[in-house]
Formats: structure tokens, sequence, C-alpha cells
């Protein structure tokens, strides 16, 4: 939102949400009624395309939301060294508002005016008409339209609202207030309305146009150096009609300079021209990939959890725990995209973030949970992993953790025996065992005497067993053959006990909880989850903690996705565990069977401003 919010700054559909869409649903079915009832010599090609098109216009833009952050979590040819955070994601979420703007006025248009129907297909002189009249008229106007908005009162009022995104991405370059679209929308018109009404227009210069203007804005707003400095060597005067992302990154973060829209050549008219904007550009492409000091390896979890990584859709990105009723509607999509990770899918970098002197990225293994208990898949799995490995430490990381990885059956221990045969690897594996431990132990409520432990008895089970009832707490389990196994192997048996009528209120559960004992449970439970996948909430009765994890401290830049099932700046104790041990220095493995030392590792992260996740409705209760 601006500073002080002009007329016609809001969107008329924002009352509509998430549902703003429908508003071209009576035009789309009009269009689609109208070309079916027609006869062939009626039948108007471009209102039948207008939709598909504002599609194509979506997908085009995500292509470049992608690849832009994609590249900005590399590091390669980054312009502006500094992170996007939520504030700035929440407020670029409405980017295709204009689309939909665009498409309620081109139906519009198409149906007003009779020459603006029953276009050709192509027109060559209405394709250079086109071309001459935004080379002219709109680049020149649009010039002196921006500088105006530069000017205080419209600054403030409208285009201050443009500039709150000091480091841009492709989305940053439409979102602006309604007022100002509206401006935008009629300077653009003029090639094609001028086209339109001399009779020289066709589908394919209107709709090229408009894609022309969509590539070079998002193209412009990259966070990163694309424009090959070769291109400016074979024809030098490109560079007074072509800018490059650098070019304009200095006027979001200089303000009064390169106002140009895409062609510089009135800035140097003018004398607005950045003077850092050919060493910058110099600078951006001499730039090479990040070296990590931490490296946080993960996968997917369902195939839908590929929109919530930071490449994905920055609305799911920015809201962890929110589901979307439209995703089931992208099922081919979804299972398409699955199939191909499959078969084609490498590690990839997701995120980048910056922790003090810390350099960390998280890098995604395209495979999802499910295929960890398939055995087929474990071979091709345990490669991925060990490639993660050996890539981190060819690249100079310390410390590497696995998120969700130590679920496989195998994964974890496969890790552990890999590391033992390696050659002095200089990295360290660490899984967040000691940490899940500390935070689940810390999480039980003061003067609590018992809890009931559910789950499978894996290695971070077993540690939290010992660590409770060194502290007095007795355990009690459900089944007589676990129980057995403890009461043999456990240093502290006589706080185990065998549950008989489950009172127990507060319930420590990890894999393998079924649904079945979930209902068992007394009103009033409290679960607390030691996964790292939730527990779902299938009691209103009863208190849920989230899985083992940290809120960041305020200085860990650049965090605006995380698991879809954790809150805002909140990481997963594995993603921390790794960032306390690169900061403290521990030159330990903890992974397969090796465990961290419990209350080192958790003095270690409060010491360093990482504080633990507690629910706001517990706390409301305690």
């Amino acid at each position: 939102m601006a500073a002080t919010p002009g007329v016609l700054t809001d969107w008329p559909w924002k009352p509509l949400g998430s549902f703003k869409h429908v508003v071209l649903a009576p035009w789309v079915v009009h269009s689609v009624y109208s070309f079916v009832a027609k006869a062939e010599s009626e039948r108007d090609v471009l209102n039948l395309v207008i939709a598909p098109f504002l599609l194509w216009r979506m997908l085009h833009n995500q292509i470049w939301i992608s690849l832009s952050r994609h590249q900005t979590a590399k590091g390669n040819r980054r312009i502006v060294d500094k992170g996007i955070e939520f504030d700035q994601v929440d407020r670029e979420r409405n980017w295709d508002d204009q689309i939909l703007l665009n498409g309620l006025l081109m139906y519009i248009v198409n149906m007003a005016l009779p020459s603006a129907s029953h276009l050709p297909i192509w027109r060559i002189d209405g394709a250079i008409l086109t071309a001459l009249l935004h080379i002219g008229p709109v680049e020149f106007l649009y010039y002196w339209l921006h500088r105006a908005l530069h000017h205080h009162y419209l600054y403030s009022r409208y285009h201050s609202h443009h500039h709150s995104s000091i480091v841009s991405e492709p989305i940053t370059s439409v979102i602006h207030p309604f007022a100002e679209h509206i401006a935008y929308f009629l300077l653009f018109a003029i090639p094609m309305m001028t086209a339109v009404l001399t009779r020289t227009a066709s589908v394919i210069s209107l709709l090229g146009y408009i894609t022309y203007i969509d590539l070079m804005n998002n193209m412009g707003h990259c966070n990163f150096e694309l424009v090959p400095k070769r291109l400016f060597s074979i024809f030098p005067p490109l560079k007074y009609m072509m800018y490059t992302p650098s070019y304009h990154s200095l006027h979001h973060t200089q303000f009064r300079t390169n106002y140009s829209l895409f062609m510089p050549i009135y800035d140097y008219i003018y004398g607005t021209m950045d003077k850092s904007s050919d060493s910058l550009y110099e600078t951006s492409l001499r730039k090479q990939e990040d070296s990590p000091d931490v490296v946080h390896l993960t996968h997917l979890t369902t195939p839908e959890s590929i929109y919530y990584l930071q490449i994905g859709f920055a609305s799911l990105a920015s809201k962890p725990q929110m589901p979307k009723w439209y995703l089931c509607l992208m099922w081919p999509v979804t299972y398409c995209s699955m199939f191909m990770n499959s078969i084609y899918g490498h590690t990839f970098i997701e995120e980048r973030n910056v922790f003090g002197k810390l350099k960390l990225q998280s890098w995604t293994i395209p495979r999802y949970s499910i295929k960890y208990f398939y055995d087929f898949q474990r071979q091709a799995l345990n490669r991925l992993v060990k490639e993660a490995i050996v890539e981190a430490d060819a690249a100079g990381a310390k410390v590497l953790s696995l998120g969700l990885l130590n679920q496989g059956k195998e994964v974890s221990g496969n890790v552990e025996l890999y590391i033992q045969i390696q050659p002095q690897p200089k990295i360290k594996v660490v899984d967040g065992s000691s940490l899940i431990v500390a935070i689940v132990v810390n999480s039980i409520p003061t003067g609590a005497t018992q809890v009931l432990l559910r789950g499978n008895l894996s290695k971070v089970a077993r540690a939290i067993i010992s660590a409770l009832c060194e502290r007095g707490i007795q355990v009690s389990m459900f089944y007589e053959v676990e129980f057995a196994k403890l009461k043999l192997t456990s240093k502290f048996g006589s706080n185990l006990a065998l549950s008989k009528k489950i009172s127990e209120k507060i319930w420590l559960v990890g894999d393998g909880f079924s649904k079945e004992e979930h209902l068992k449970a007394p009103k009033g439970t409290l679960f607390i989850p030691f996964s790292e996948f939730p527990p779902k909430q299938l009691r209103k009765d009863c208190f849920y903690y989230h899985t083992p994890s940290m809120v960041v401290p305020g200085s860990l830049q650049n965090l605006h996705s995380c698991e879809n099932w954790l809150p805002r700046r909140v990481m997963s104790a594995a993603r921390v565990a790794g960032i306390v041990h690169a900061l403290e220095g521990w030159n330990v493995d903890e992974c397969g069977s090796k465990m961290f030392d419990v209350e080192k590792v958790w003095e270690g992260s409060l010491k360093h401003g990482f504080r633990p996740l507690m629910m706001p409705n517990l706390e409301k209760t305690t």
C-alpha cells in the first residue's frame, strides 16, 4: 500500500478474494457460445482466444518467477545482494489482477468496436505500425508519466507502492494501484487501438505486442543479469534500445534515475541515466554462484508440495498451513510434474538465506515422501542423496542437514555408511535428532509427572524416553512388546510403565501413530509430535503442538518460504541443528545411529537466538 493511498487504489474485485477470477466467467462463456453457435464465416477468433491467452500470460509470468527465484538462490549474476521477506511477497501476491483487468477490457473493446472483431490472423503492416508507435509515442510518453509519478504528490499516493520492493523480482513489474494500471493501459492501448481503427490490426500483432510487454517487464525486474555482453558488442546501438535487469534495478535503489520503459534512449537524452549503470552491469555478469556454509537437503512431501516451494506460487510459499481448494483442479499438471521428476528430476537450489556471516542454502530432491517406502525407489534416492553430499562438500559447505530424509527406512543409515567409507570428507552431516529430543523434552509443561509415548521406536523415541526418565518423568507405553523391549534396554526402567487405562493427558506421538490410537486419547489431551510430519488434528477437544521446530532470529534474512505445516519464520529442528553446528564449529556427524549431546545443542540454539515454538491456542489454556 502507498504511504497515503489515493483515489482508486484498491482493485474493484478485492472483496472477492480468491474467487476474483469469476468476473471473467460470463465473458468466457459468451465467447465460447458465440463461436459455437455462429456460422463459420461469422466466428470471431480473437474473442475466442482471449481466455487461453490470459492463461498463457499467467504461465509466462510464473515461468519468469520460478527462473528468477532459482537464479537468485544460486547467487549467479545476482544484482542486489539482499533478500526478499514475507511482507514483499504478501504485497506482490495479486500480480494477476492486471491480467484480469486487461482481459475484461479486451472483451469490452472487442464487443464495442466493430473494427476490433473478426480480425485476420496476421497482417505485416499492422505489426510494423504497432512497433513504430511503441518506439515513438509510447516510450516517450511513459518516460514523462514515470517522472510525474515520482513527484512527491503522486509518489506518496500511488507509485510508492511499487517502490516498496527494493529488491525486485519479475512480478514486481505489475504491482501498482488500480488507478496506475488504468493509466498504463491507456498508454499501451495507443499502438493497438491505432491498428484497430486503421483496420491493420491482426490477432498475432495484438497478442504478440502484449507478450512483448510481459517479456520485457519480467526480464527487467529480475534480480539477476541475463543479457549477454556479446549482444551489445555485436550491435552497440542496442544499449539505447533495450534495457537490462541491472539498468532497471538502479531505478529501484536510487529512485531518481533510469526512468525509461524498455528503451534507455530517453534517459540519455534528458540526462537521467545513472552513471553507475554500465559498471553495475559488468559487475553483475561477473558474479559467480554462492559457496554455501550450510546446505539443508530436503525433498518434496506430497505431489502438491511443489507449489509451496519458494520457486512455486508466491501466495502459497508465503502462507504455509493454508491449503487452497484450487490445487485439486490442477491435478493434471501436478501428476505430470511428479512423473517427469521421477524420470528426469535432479537436485536443485530452492532457497538462499543469510545469517550473520553464514551463507545458507536449501537444496530440494525432486522425490516424494511415499517413495521412501518402495524398495525399487530406494536406490535412486540414495544415489541422489550421495550426489548432494559430494556436491555440497565440493562447494565448501561445512554442514549438510538432512530434512525429512531420515524418515526413510534406510536413508539415514546409508548416509552414515557412505560417510564412513569416504576419504575424509570435510562436510559434516546432521539430521537434527538431538535437537528434536531437546525441543520435545523442553516442550512438556512444567509440573508434568507422566506422559504416554506412541509411535515407532526410532533412535529419537528412545532418546526422548531416556531423557524423560532421567528427569523423573514416568513414560507409559501402549503395548507390552514395546514395553518389554525398552525395559531391557533403558537405563531408567523404573520410570517406564505399561498404560492400562490410558488416562495420560500428555501424549508424545511419532511416525506410526494410528487414527484408532488417536481417538482413544481422553478429552483435553496435549499431543506433542516428535516426528517431522505433524499428526492430523482429528480432535477439537484436544491440543496440538507443532512438529519439533524453532522460531528463527530476526537477523536471518530472505526467509519467505518454509515447510507448509509450519508458521512463518519457523524452521524445522533439522535445519536449525545444521546452522547451530556450523556456528559452533562442532566437528561431528549426526546421522544413522549417531546422536549428539542433547543439552549442548539446546543451549547452542538458544545462545544464537532460536526460540522454541508454542501453539497459540495452547498458551491460552496453560
